[in-house]
Formats: structure tokens, C-alpha cells, sequence
């Protein structure tokens, strides 16, 4: 689909939402400009993302369109091909931002570095909410991990604690990978940015220099909260895995205690079971009820011994 929006009579930026290579190849005629397709946007190497030639600046940004269905993330490039008179976008989802850009647009008329400087400033919008999504989900999961109630076996049960640290495994894996996502974003606008202060030195105000400054820094200071949220993501996942490892322990230790406190009373009766002719307490009149006491004081005096040591509370 492809949508024209003019300024002063003219047009100056072309939208291109999910074309065909066919409507590519007559958008390039009709508009005289070389418009790359899906495959070329979705190269990784920073020589295919960003391009200038004969005033002609190409850019591929990969963007992950938030879905608010629940489904999976799935990244999708947003080509921009951007001259002194004209934009054209070339993206293959729908993504959240662009009514609000479209609306934004029409206030007023705008030429096309502007234009893409209104584009540019609501992704790097949109990656700094979803960070803040993501924060917020962090400190959730660290409220979850650290509350005083997980420390009290009294309040949890073994089966309910578990199955919270292998969920809470599920969520810290499904952030670090929407994480990545905008780490990929970042990390192409933060080279874009100063590729196209650089290119387009020539044929842009004042004002669009300064906006495409302020958003350089924006990107950079972005970049700096995603590794403090990587490091955060890591702490949690690092504690996660303790939390499950102690459970682990304390599984192993009620085993080790159990076999422990097994061993004397199975010897006691062992003993006492065997069908010798000359045994002396084969007679004796309370040898029964001394044989079960000997039992039971041989099992205690072991759980006496852990819980003076402090294995057992």
C-alpha cells in the first residue's frame, strides 16, 4: 500500500507499507529514486544499512512493532530513503507509532529531513517506553525474588516456591530477548544519527542539525540505561538460579538427614532379627519392648545431633 503526503503543493514523503517487489520497482520509476527491497533492508552489515550516494541517504532501522495481542515479538526492517525534497518509508508491519507520526505530520507543512526527524524522534520515543516497560516488569521480578516471604518456609510450600522460580526463569528469558530487540535498534540509530548529521551537512537547516544532535544524545543515553538493565536482568537471573540451587540443597540435605537417621534403627533391628540359638536377650521377658525403645532412641539421637549442629530447624 502505498500513501503520498504533500506540503506546498508538492510531495514529500511516500509510505510504503508492505509492497510488493512489483510496487517497489514503480515506485522507483514514478519517483526517480532507487528503493531498496526486503532483502536488501534486512542485512545486518552497517555497510548495507547506511548508504549515501549522489544525495541520496538509505537507511535500514530493525524495529520490533510491540504486539499487544500476546503473541511473539517479530522484528521488521523500516527502510528510509531520504533526499532534500522527499522520504520514502518502506516498512512490512504495522507499527504502533505511525498514527501518531501521521497526525503529527499534517499539523503543518514539513519538508523531508523533517519529516524523518519526526519519525526518528518517535522510535527513539518508543524504545525508551519499552525500556520502561521492561524496568518496571524488573523491578516486579525483583520484588517477587527478594520479599521477606520467600524466606519463610512457613508461608510458601516447596511445589508454590518452585514452580514460581522456573516461571520467574520463563519471564527474565522472554525480557532479555525484547531486550535484545532494542539493543539491535539502538545500536543502528546510534550509527545513523551522526551518518546523516554527516551526510546531509549540506542540505539541512539549522533546526534539523539540532534536533538530530539532541537525538544522538537521547540514543546515547539510552544505551547507557539498556546496560544497566542487561546487568540487572543478569543479577536477577544469577539470583533466580540461587534461590533454585538452595531449594536443591535443602531437597539433598531432608534426604541426607533421613538416610542418616534410617541407618541405626535398621542396624538396631538387624541385629536383634538374627536367628542365632544362643542369644541372650531371646529370653528376657521385656526384650521386646527394649528392643523397640533401643529403636527409637537410635533415631532420635541422630536428629538431636543435626539440630545441634544446625542442619535441621
Amino acid at each position: 500500500m502505498l500513501t503520498e503526503h504533500q506540503s506546498g503543493g508538492r510531495t514529500v514523503w511516500v509510505d510504503l507499507y508492505n509492497p510488493t517487489n512489483a510496487e517497489i520497482g514503480q515506485a522507483c520509476t514514478d519517483y526517480a529514486i532507487d528503493i531498496p527491497p526486503r532483502e536488501q533492508l534486512e542485512e545486518i552489515e552497517f555497510s548495507s544499512r547506511l548508504q549515501y550516494e549522489d544525495g541520496t541517504l538509505t537507511i535500514s532501522v530493525p524495529l520490533t512493532p510491540h504486539n499487544r495481542n500476546g503473541g511473539e515479538d517479530v522484528t521488521s526492517p523500516i527502510g528510509f530513503v531520504l533526499t532534500r525534497d522527499l522520504l520514502v518509508t518502506v516498512r512490512f508491519s504495522q507499527l504502533n507509532t505511525f498514527d501518531a507520526i501521521t497526525a503529527r505530520v499534517k499539523r503543518r507543512e514539513r519538508g523531508a529531513p523533517d519529516i524523518f526527524l519526526v519519525i526518528l524522534e518517535a522510535m527513539i520515543d518508543y524504545a525508551a517506553d519499552r525500556l520502561e516497560e521492561l524496568r518496571a516488569e524488573a523491578l516486579r521480578i525483583s520484588h517477587r525474588i527478594f520479599h521477606k516471604n520467600m524466606q519463610d518456609p512457613k508461608a510458601n510450600k516447596v511445589a508454590q516456591m518452585n514452580r514460581m522460580l522456573r516461571e520467574t526463569l520463563v519471564e527474565l528469558g522472554d525480557m532479555g530477548e525484547r531486550l535484545s530487540y532494542i539493543r539491535d535498534m539502538l545500536l543502528v540509530l546510534q550509527r545513523a544519527i551522526p551518518y546523516v548529521a554527516e551526510h546531509g551537512d549540506g542540505w539541512m537547516d539549522a533546526s534539523i542539525k539540532a534536533r538530530l544532535k539532541m537525538a544522538g544524545a537521547d540514543v546515547q543515553s539510552l544505551n547507557e540505561y539498556e546496560v544497566h538493565l542487561i546487568d540487572k536482568l543478569q543479577f536477577l537471573l544469577d539470583a533466580d538460579l540461587g534461590f533454585i540451587s538452595t531449594e536443591q540443597n535443602d531437597l539433598f540435605k531432608v534426604l541426607t538427614i533421613a538416610s542418616v537417621v534410617g541407618i541405626p534403627p535398621v542396624l538396631v533391628a538387624g541385629i536383634y532379627g538374627m536367628n542365632f540359638h544362643f542369644m541372650p536377650e531371646l529370653g528376657w521377658l521385656y526384650g521386646y519392648p527394649y528392643g523397640l525403645v533401643l529403636i527409637i532412641v537410635s533415631a532420635l539421637l541422630p536428629l538431636w545431633w543435626f539440630k545441634s549442629k544446625g542442619w535441621w530447624e
